[in-house]
């Protein structure tokens, strides 16, 4: 048993934001295995390299890495194995009108416990391309910088 007040870590895919423009997120369920479970509440996961992909009406994350559970010996898992997403049809009918247009994918932005089940925020997103994300750094540096002296400014009282 867990002790109270222990937080399941939230595996977030920081290059996501950085290399996609967020059109739209739903969250899905995500269908794991008992050690795939146990290795995620220990923070063993990856999905900075991470997609989804449609195939025959379903909703599959590929190349996300769950480490190997220690405790699971022999019994472990494929750290790479596609895992099937939990979505309703109308959903996926929905999001894949979406992500099937040209320049579009389906990319994880976050892998988390709610209520003991394990969830994937799934965004339909569009690459940045090399100017974008210059743009981004500017205006990110730029915030800083007025953040910064207005903090100043207050000290300074």
């Amino acid at each position: 048993m867990r002790p109270m007040g222990s937080q399941t870590p939230r595996i977030r895919n920081k290059k996501a934001r950085r290399n996609y423009h967020v059109l739209e997120t739903i969250e899905a369920g995500l269908v794991l295995e008992g050690s795939e479970v146990k290795a995620l509440r220990e923070g063993k996961c990856s999905i900075d390299e991470a997609f989804a992909r449609v195939r025959d009406g379903e909703v599959w994350l590929m190349g996300a890495h769950i480490g190997a559970y220690e405790q699971a010996g022999r019994f472990g898992h494929d750290p790479l194995r596609p895992r099937k997403l939990l979505l309703k049809h109308r959903e996926i009918s929905r999001f894949l009108g979406k992500a099937v247009e040209k320049g579009h994918t389906l990319v994880p932005l976050t892998v988390y416990f709610h209520r003991g089940w394990a969830k994937v925020e799934l965004a339909v997103a569009v690459g940045k391309r090399e100017f974008d994300k210059r743009e981004d750094l500017k205006k990110r540096d730029h915030q800083r910088e007025v953040e910064r002296e207005l903090a100043r400014r207050q000290r300074g009282r």
